[in-house]
């Protein structure tokens, strides 16, 4: 799917305004593109094919290069994940290709880094300037991860909660896919960083002092997900091995308890079985013979029960 747009001034507003053909100051958002829509990009613009299909591979990972005159940057974007066992959130590249003329994003899927742009809820924003564009979707982009890393702690906390209550599997399965999102957006953060830093030491795009100013907000709200994910999953890793030791205690109490009432019982069981032989034994003629043997039974049981409990075996 491609769409193409424009930002345009009406009566001192700024729109976003989609068209059908390409203008200089174009933005082109490419989402699963077929081939035919590639091979009108490619084409029409001179852009290198592997720009293009570069981040429709889901292992692509984050990096910067330039040819042609384009300079193609590609980063992990933050997504809720369709799949139950890969996590809450999973990351997947997207690429942002600049030009002298347009500005290009190519994508899987539907991201909401883009919604917000098509959406028109980013201040200051215009497709023609290329440069600030990139550093504005770098920006969000960082943000998201914030926001995400922000759920996850919170959905960690109810769960804590419930497995103060009782432990049961469905919420250390919840935990386990926390983690698993922990570990995408910390490698997707880290790989983000590496291009952030690059951008702002090498300067392969050509920048404007606002703009330089604006990459140095995406570098530092890109680390400070970086240590928000870094605690988290110390604070996690620390939950689980906790609640690990936690139910193995509880298991060890649960035999304990169940070792000590087999042994309670296994005298009126042992007394049973010798009286229930088919020989002579004791008070065999006695009318209350039963009676007796279930009260000395019952003294022997209790004794040893209460034994037991005095050295904290029940």
């Amino acid at each position: 799917m491609m769409h193409i747009f424009n930002t345009v001034e009406r009566d001192g507003m700024t729109e976003l305004v989609q068209s059908e053909e390409i203008k200089v100051g174009s933005w082109i958002n490419l989402v699963s593109p077929t081939a035919n829509e590639i091979g009108y990009i490619t084409s029409k613009l001179n852009i290198p094919l592997d720009f293009v299909r570069s981040s429709l591979d889901e292992e692509e990972r984050a990096r910067i290069e330039t040819d042609n005159g384009y300079s193609l940057v590609i980063i992990d974007v933050p997504i809720i994940s369709e799949e139950e066992s890969a996590g809450l959130y999973v990351t997947m590249p997207m690429s942002i290709i600049i030009g002298d003329s347009n500005i290009i994003t190519v994508s899987l899927k539907e991201t909401p880094v883009i919604s917000d742009f098509t959406q028109m809820k980013i201040k200051s924003f215009y497709t023609y300037k290329k440069t600030r564009f990139l550093f504005q979707l770098l920006y969000r982009n960082a943000t998201y991860y914030l926001q995400y890393l922000k759920n996850i702690e919170r959905t960690s906390n109810r769960i804590e909660k419930e497995l103060h209550r009782s432990m049961k599997n469905k919420e250390l399965i919840q935990l386990l896919e926390i983690e698993k999102s922990l570990v995408y957006f910390s490698m997707s953060l880290k790989s983000n960083e590496g291009i952030l830093e690059r951008i702002l030491r090498a300067k392969p795009i050509k920048m404007y002092p606002e703009d330089e100013e604006l990459l140095e907000d995406v570098i530092i709200e890109n680390k400070q997900a970086i240590e928000m994910c870094t605690i988290y999953s110390s604070i996690l890793s620390g939950t689980m091995d906790a609640f690990a030791s936690v139910i193995s205690n509880n298991v060890n109490i649960v035999m304990k308890f169940l070792t000590s009432i087999t042994i309670v019982l296994s005298i009126p069981t042992m007394v049973a079985s010798f009286f229930g032989m088919n020989v002579h034994v004791p008070m065999q003629g006695y009318p209350h013979a039963f009676l007796v043997i279930f009260l000395i039974t019952f003294a022997f049981s209790g004794v040893l029960g209460f034994v037991m409990f005095k050295k904290n075996l029940f």
